[in-house]
């Protein structure tokens, strides 16, 4: 499959929207089929380093980053809509775009879930730009794009009731997904700098992790 990218339902409604409503629902609810969030609560303490900070690109309802939080990660949140009524006191916000936002270089991890799909090739450059002389971690999960991604999630989509919204956004955001090491390769890594490893899940994820190579 070829990379395409076309506009999501979701962020063109109204966050109360019923139709958003039960869209964040359905995402909830991929996020645990595909094991998302779990994999990111395993993934990120065995490479982050003693008080290094972490940032979350998108955050959005927050609950990634809640999770963390309970697991002892302090993580910031960064994201175009302000903070849920829940964000916890002690954790940070920033309520920035994140292709302009220019404080990448007060954290040492960066974290994606469900993110980097929705940007060109041009606009992962830019990202990539900001992100690869500041941070020392990045660590992605966004679709697979695989025909049997597709096929995949058109067959459990109506056994949890995915609504329309979720229907649409979920067939566009396999098609913006990644395969094989394009993610790193998108944000300009440099294999002489980072290490990374990217795999697909049985389930349609598709991760990355990408460690900045000590300075010699």
């Amino acid at each position: 499959m070829l990379r395409e990218l076309h506009p999501e339902l979701l962020d063109a409604l109204p966050s109360r929207h019923p139709d958003a409503v039960h869209s964040r629902r359905d995402l909830r609810v991929i996020n645990f089929i595909m094991g998302n969030h779990r994999w990111m609560a395993r993934t990120l303490p065995a490479v982050l380093r003693v008080a290094e900070r972490v940032l979350e690109l998108g955050a959005g309802t927050g609950e990634l980053s809640r999770r963390l939080g309970a697991q002892g990660q302090c993580v910031t949140g960064l994201d175009l809509s302000p903070p849920p009524a829940n964000w916890p006191p002690c954790q940070d916000w920033h309520n920035a775009n994140l292709l302009t936002f220019d404080g990448y270089d007060r954290y040492e991890a960066v974290i994606g879930n469900l993110i980097f799909h929705h940007f060109s090739v041009d606009e992962l450059a830019m990202l990539g730009g900001r992100l690869r002389e500041s941070v020392r971690v990045i660590i992605a999960c966004e679709p697979s794009r695989r025909e049997f991604s597709q096929r995949l999630f058109a067959l459990i989509a109506p056994l949890f009731r995915a609504n329309h919204v979720t229907l649409h956004d979920a067939r566009v955001s396999i098609a913006a997904g990644f395969q094989g090491d394009e993610l790193p390769h998108l944000l300009g890594l440099d294999p002489t700098m980072w290490s990374w490893q990217c795999h697909s899940t049985a389930l349609g994820a598709y991760r990355m992790v990408a460690v900045r190579l000590p300075r010699s």
